[in-house]
């Protein structure tokens, strides 16, 4: 499969997911951060404190986009 050369490429992220975690890179608390620690909030208590680590691997993200 092949995309038109005036095709326009795009991503999207969330802060949550790749900012960095509070307790190792200084990021100040997210509002989630506080709710996934609640009981009963997420499926099986996950957080997202590490999520796909983007604040660590963003080079090797970029190069696979």
């Amino acid at each position: 499969m092949g995309f038109r050369e005036d095709f326009a490429w795009g991503t999207a992220t969330s802060s949550y997911q790749i900012e960095g975690a509070v307790k190792g890179e200084g990021k100040g608390e997210h509002i989630w951060d506080v709710y996934t620690k609640e009981p009963g909030h997420v499926f099986e208590d996950h957080t997202g404190e590490t999520a796909c680590d983007h604040y660590h691997r963003y080079p090797e993200d970029v190069k696979m986009m």
